[in-house]
């Protein structure tokens, strides 16, 4: 079993927690937070063993009723590989850490690409990740977006893309960011940082992103369009997403035409915390128009859609799988991701 540690444990730590304690090959030695908090008797209840930065902090954690096991770094001993989920540029301070003691780290997608020197996703360069000490999961929007430029550029070749990034403007738990009433531009310059950031996992895609954050928590929105090397029609991309098991279509049948409506129909699908771990590719919304011009909304659930590429992350860069495929369906089936629609 690869033993996993998981450094910081909040929107994304206690899932990616989860994911590793749900694979067959994989299981959690340890989480860690920094303070008493709701997250910390979630690991209490799941039966994560509980670390802390600093001991001195350990009285108030055992006067909450939560055992502490020991420091970061007697977990980060303990482990194969460590799963770093710290608020972004942490990780980066966390590094040198991970040197001095040997150990494999996954960062974030909040953390500068220099800070591994690698960036990963399953579908596009799972094989690049062994034997590398740090690896960096790309951001959800770059996730999401990498996903589906890498599917049409295998299908059809990618000449070019350009997209909107709507994005929300807080987790539903960030209450310290809200209630807000605006539209703003992140950045105002053009273009946003998205773009440079699918080039480190696709570096010949030729690609510029613009970005907005509204006043929604759910889910990013995006406005894909994309110029294809070769021509095709709209049911060949239709095909293409299909086939494709972390794209998912949200068919017209449904109704659903907003983050909103998408959200309430994962919950009633009984996905755990109504995580979209896929991409939601609305099916009424996909064009191809003279033959080569792409378009799409798609929805990216900013709390999920890293979770699995993680997992798969764990697998290449210990070798412990070597066919990104079969690590991809490993971790689709333990986390009963079956792409919507």
């Amino acid at each position: 079993m690869i033993k996993v540690a998981v450094n910081g444990y909040g929107t994304i730590g206690k899932r990616v927690a989860d994911a590793v304690a749900a694979q067959p090959d994989m299981e959690v030695i340890g989480v860690s937070k920094t303070s008493v908090s709701a997250e910390a008797y979630i690991a209490k209840e799941r039966g994560y063993p509980l670390y802390i930065a600093d001991l001195s902090r350990k009285p108030a954690f055992e006067k909450a009723g939560l055992e502490v096991v020991g420091d970061v770094e007697a977990m980060i001993r303990a482990a194969d590989i460590v799963v770093d989920a710290t608020p972004g540029g942490v990780g980066a301070k966390n590094r040198p850490i991970y040197e001095r003691l040997g150990k494999k780290a996954i960062f974030q997608g909040g953390e500068e690409h220099e800070v591994a020197g690698f960036s990963f996703n399953a579908h596009a360069n799972y094989r690049e990740a062994e034997g590398k000490q740090f690896a960096r999961v790309v951001s959800c929007n770059s996730t999401g977006l990498v996903r589906l430029i890498h599917a049409l550029d295998q299908a059809f070749g990618v000449e070019r893309v350009r997209a909107v990034m709507v994005r929300r403007a807080a987790d539903p738990d960030d209450i310290k960011r809200g209630p807000v009433d605006a539209i703003v531009l992140n950045p105002a310059t053009i273009p946003s940082h998205h773009g440079p950031d699918v080039r480190t996992v696709l570096p010949q895609i030729d690609i510029v992103t613009l970005a907005m954050i509204v006043p929604t928590t759910f889910m990013h929105m995006h406005v894909v369009q994309m110029d294809l090397k070769s021509g095709t029609t709209r049911e060949e991309v239709l095909k293409v997403f299909e086939r494709h098991n972390r794209i998912g279509l949200i068919r017209k049948a449904t109704g659903i035409v907003s983050n909103a409506q998408l959200r309430e129909y994962t919950q009633d699908l009984g996905r755990p915390r109504t995580d979209l771990w896929e991409n939601g590719v609305f099916e009424e919304s996909v064009a191809v128009l003279n033959g080569k011009e792409f378009y799409c909304f798609q929805a990216i659930h900013q709390e999920a859609d890293v979770v699995p590429e993680n997992i798969d992350c764990i697998r290449a860069m210990l070798g412990t799988v070597k066919d990104p495929e079969e690590s991809i369906r490993m971790t689709n089936e333990a986390l009963g991701l079956v792409p919507i629609g």
